[in-house]
């Protein structure tokens, strides 16, 4: 049989480029730099070089069956049933083919959720039909636990048959635990509940899953991809183990078990995760003594992506970990809207999350290739590190005495809280970009429209007995979006924002990049950016600033004219009344003299821009 490269002779006549002729290449550009300048890592350690050859010898992962789609999933989680269900109707007929019903009190419930009573849910599911086909998945809390129940008995009462009924109950009592930080009882008391349930659901010929195994638990709070994979895997042990122990074979335990994760922005960092699930999950199986199934896994855009300040970018955002999460072979996906963070999404924000999965599958056919990262160098050795990571911290937890005593111990508490404090530390010197919110930002955006709705109030679960650290939900963006509060109140309660003054040295040539640099910066805090023309004349610039009446000033220009007016611009303007100057650049060896002549501080491109921001309204604050 021809093979394709026989077909498509095109570089026959060009010698074969080797990894060592590209070394050279890439040598002469770093001119003399180290090559692991190139090196990436993730915030797991893990190196992430900048070239890869082809994988040879692996295989597909296994995940969703050949050529089908995941799941459309659509989340339901107005707090009133009846608007509800109007939602659920709209999205089953405009394309989605499930609907997440978050519970009031479930772990990715963000304020809102359904109210988990009988009288509820039949309203929720009024004129849906269960049986045809389409899936149901149940986002539940300890507080609002007696949801699935009432699901179940609304099937029998509809008389439908329960196995026609593809429903995910969802029932995880370790992922609340974690995000609250603590339980009512111990793991031993939990564990016959959860078995009772399940064994009881499966006797109404329920086919499952009833347990998820939940990361994003991890994600939400800030924690790293083998943190997020090694908590699912602790968790679905436990559960696994919970089933057996109710008089269930491992067998038909198997199939009861289910996972979330997250899907982010990071392509290639989240298809290695949910590809590295898989094959963790298999490893499981197998050490159970199991043919190895392929586990269902559920999908849902990452929160802790979400801004509130240009919304919209949530779009771009969502559909590069829609893409990514379909391609690893996701079973189901369920796309936050991109206004969740701002409160209720709007139908235009429900149309555009489903649209987003609508287009990939049907216009972009994502679907129709299993596993396209099989064989792709960079991902397969990042699928092959981020499982043996965690299976090692996996093991940590076993060690411990499995997911619960583990959360107690504060295993994944301490480990989250570290990654979490370097993600804080990079997105705060903008290394990790946060676009509309730390970069780009638009001062005069219009407001974003949100459902009004009071949120279902819940009582307290149980007492605190067992206490250990919490993991709540956070995200990237809310230290930027304190300070666009700041600017926000400021304009309501005085008809300004603050401001800074932009003070250009030189032609615009020479001005103009570190100005552009300088008014993102501020901006990014709600400070805002008042240009003006390029000065040669000290005067002149202290004029203009004290004419424009603002408090801070900022010097832009290039180096070269920092050397030779620098120095008499920030006396000047210093002499104007400027109570903070700062200037647009790093530090360099006139910083002494410059910081004598009156300059306070710098901004440059990896300094800490939060810091700078804060001190910044603080200084104004004192004035």
């Amino acid at each position: 049989m021809t093979s394709v490269t026989d077909d498509l002779p095109l570089a026959a006549e060009f010698p074969k480029a080797t990894i060592d002729d590209w070394r050279k290449l890439v040598d002469g550009v770093l001119k003399g730099a180290p090559f692991e300048k190139l090196v990436g890592k993730t915030y797991d350690g893990l190196k992430i070089e900048p070239l890869y050859p082809r994988a040879k010898g692996v295989a597909p992962v296994a995940g969703r069956p050949l050529a089908a789609p995941w799941q459309i999933m659509q989340r339901i989680d107005h707090p009133d049933a009846a608007a509800a269900n109007a939602q659920a109707l709209t999205d089953l007929e405009n394309g989605a083919t499930g609907l997440a019903l978050v519970f009031a009190g479930g772990s990715g419930a963000h304020g809102f959720g359904l109210e988990p009573s009988a009288d509820a849910v039949a309203k929720v599911l009024k004129d849906i039909h269960l049986d045809a086909g389409i899936g149901l998945e149940l986002q539940i809390g300890p507080q609002s636990r007696m949801a699935a129940i009432h699901v179940a008995e609304y099937v029998k009462s509809a008389g439908l048959d329960p196995a026609a009924c593809n429903i995910r109950f969802g029932l995880d009592p370790l992922a609340a635990g974690a995000v609250w930080g603590h339980s009512p009882y111990t793991w031993e008391e939990i564990v016959p509940a959860v078995a009772g349930a399940i064994k009881g659901l499966a006797a109404l010929g329920f086919k499952g899953p009833f347990a998820s195994a939940d990361g994003r638990v991890i994600h939400d709070a800030g924690g790293s991809e083998v943190q997020e994979l090694a908590f699912v895997l602790a968790c679905g042990v436990a559960y696994l183990r919970a089933i057996e122990g109710a008089g269930i074979a491992l067998e038909q335990a198997q199939g009861m078990v289910y996972a979330r994760l997250s899907a982010d922005a990071d392509q290639f960092l989240t298809m290695a995760k949910f590809r590295a699930l898989r094959l963790l999950w298999e490893r499981v199986e197998t050490a159970c003594g199991l043919t190895p199934k392929p586990l269902f896994i559920a999908a849902d855009t990452a929160w802790r992506m979400l801004t509130q300040r240009d919304p919209y970018v949530n779009m771009l955002r969502a559909t590069i970990a829609t893409f990514a999460a379909g391609l690893a072979g996701a079973n189901a996906i369920t796309v936050l809207p991109h206004t969740l963070a701002l409160g209720l999404p709007d139908p235009f924000a429900r149309r555009v999350a489903r649209n987003t999965q609508l287009l990939l599958l049907e216009e972009s056919n994502l679907a129709k290739v299993s596993d396209p990262a099989a064989g792709a160098g960079g991902i397969e050795t990042l699928t092959a590190q981020l499982c043996d990571a965690a299976w090692a911290l996996f093991q940590e937890s076993e060690k411990a005495g499995g997911a619960f005593a583990a959360l107690q111990q504060g295993l994944f508490q301490g480990k989250v809280a570290a990654t979490r404090k370097a993600r804080d530390a990079n997105i705060a010197k903008r290394r990790d970009v946060l676009t509309g919110a730390s970069e780009f930002p638009n001062l005069h955006e219009s407001e974003t429209v949100v459902l009004k709705a009071t949120p279902v109030a819940l009582p307290p679960y149980g007492e605190q007995k067992h206490k250990f650290d919490a993991l709540p939900p956070i995200r990237l963006a809310e230290p930027f979006e304190a300070l666009r509060d700041k600017s926000d109140a400021a304009l309501k309660a005085r008809g300004a924002r603050p401001k800074v003054f932009l003070a250009n040295l030189g032609t615009p040539a020479d001005f103009t990049a570190r100005a552009t640099f300088a008014k993102s910066f501020f901006e990014a805090g709600g400070i805002q950016a008042v240009d003006s023309e390029g000065f040669a004349d000290p005067a002149k610039l202290a004029a203009a600033f004290k004419a424009s009446g603002v408090a801070l000033a900022c010097l832009c220009s290039s180096d070269k004219v920092y050397a030779e007016h620098a120095e008499a611009a920030a006396k000047a303007l210093q002499s104007a009344g400027s109570r903070h100057i700062y200037l647009a650049g790093r530090p360099t060896d006139t910083e002494a003299a410059l910081r004598a002549a009156g300059v306070t501080g710098f901004v440059f491109a990896g300094g800490d821009a939060l810091a700078t921001l804060q001190d910044a309204y603080r200084r104004m604050e004192q004035a």
